[in-house]
């Protein structure tokens, strides 16, 4: 008869497990590393020092950070319903769009303070809007979430595209993106917060909308944990038999979910459009839809798991750019790399060391010890 696992305390579910994972990569990363001919150790506190032990770098990495909470989040809304919404690129960067229009509209007459709401409701649209197309046809039709979602990042960049080159090109420029906003669409920074604390920073894009991020993580907790549609949602996902059985619309939950994980993907266009180049470019998204994937697997799927991997994936990013400019032989595509095996093992293989911890943990049980003894007696 094989030995049952022990469930695992949420400690180890959502600390310990990602905690291992993560061990496991950066030592398959290490052996990367000593392949180029470099020491693993002088790297990894290069990437550290890099992204914590200053300042500049502090600034960074929490302006990374802050994009990748959001669409942590967004895949995080999703899952729970049971849907894998991959399409966060292409909601975000069609968030882009609503957020151009009306920093470019409101920009000359309104402060930031009150062109920064109206920016958050277009961005949310937005993103609400183009993940409901994919929902719709999923829960009307049955068209695959995956594919549809994949198929609509291609679509929104053709539209961005068309838009940049077009109608929000300011006349007399060639580059396709907008006009660059004018202060009152420029959100003011929290490099502040930090130099409280005795840091210099030069100068870094980190800003308000981090704060609006971590506000998100909390709505999401009390949205999937505390509400009757947090439950439907979550019930759905579980078995969406014992769901239709309990009354809950299919129909609804699907589309509803969709909405507001779309609607997060959109937010996260704030941060690089409003609080960095201050304008809407071509690729200002780059990739941070997909690198939520990662983050929500790696944070369990819980917002301050979320919050956590995120700021790891800030880390990841700003460290490696030091590393890549202190370690030559240390490319850029190096780096990439070293993110790609922290998702592989986060993501992909987020179970392979499941078991084996669940054996331990069985073994240590005192159900498990009363079961030997009584074998004992038996014998």
């Amino acid at each position: 008869m094989s030995t049952p696992y022990a469930k695992l305390p949420a400690w180890a579910d959502y600390g310990l497990i990602p905690v291992i994972n993560l061990a496991v990569a950066f030592v398959v990363a290490g052996f990367v590393v000593i392949l180029v001919g470099e020491n693993p150790f002088r790297a990894a506190a290069v990437l550290v020092e890099g992204a914590f032990g200053r300042g500049q770098g502090i600034a960074f990495t929490l302006f990374y950070a802050t994009t990748f909470i959001f669409s942590g989040l967004s895949v995080a809304v999703a899952a729970h319903c049971g849907l894998f919404n991959i399409g966060g690129e292409g909601q975000g960067y069609i968030a882009g769009l609503g957020i151009g229009i009306v920093c470019l509209a409101f920009d000359s007459v309104l402060p930031w303070w009150l062109t920064f709401p109206l920016a958050i409701i277009a961005a949310a649209a937005m993103g609400a809007l183009w993940a409901l197309i994919p929902a719709y046809l999923q829960a009307k039709r049955g068209s695959h979430i995956v594919i549809t979602t994949i198929m609509f990042n291609f679509i929104a960049a053709s539209v961005m595209v068309y838009a940049l080159v077009g109608f929000l090109k300011p006349a007399n420029s060639m580059a396709p993106q907008t006009r660059t906003f004018l202060d009152g669409a420029q959100l003011p920074k929290l490099n502040w917060v930090i130099e409280l604390f005795g840091a210099k920073i030069r100068s870094a894009p980190f800003n308000i909308s981090f704060l609006l991020a971590l506000a998100m993580a909390f709505l999401v907790w009390v949205l999937i944990w505390r509400t009757k549609l947090g439950y439907e949602m979550r019930t759905y996902g579980h078995s969406p038999k014992a769901a239709r059985y309990a009354g809950i619309s299919e129909t609804r939950i699907i589309i509803v979910a969709m909405m507001i994980s779309g609607a997060l993907a959109g937010m996260m266009a704030l941060n690089p459009t409003m609080g960095d180049q201050h304008n809407v470019a071509l690729e200002f998204v780059s990739g941070a839809g997909f690198v939520g994937i990662a983050v929500a697997l790696m944070g369990r799927l819980h917002p301050v798991g979320i919050v956590l991997a995120a700021i790891l994936f800030g880390m990841l990013y700003q460290g490696g750019a030091e590393l890549a400019f202190e370690m030559p032989a240390i490319s850029r595509d190096m780096i990439v790399i070293i993110q790609g095996l922290v998702i592989l093992f986060a993501g992909a293989l987020e179970h392979m060391f499941r078991p084996y911890v669940q054996a331990l943990f069985a073994s240590l049980s005192p159900r498990s010890v009363g079961m030997e003894a009584i074998k004992g007696k038996g014998a």
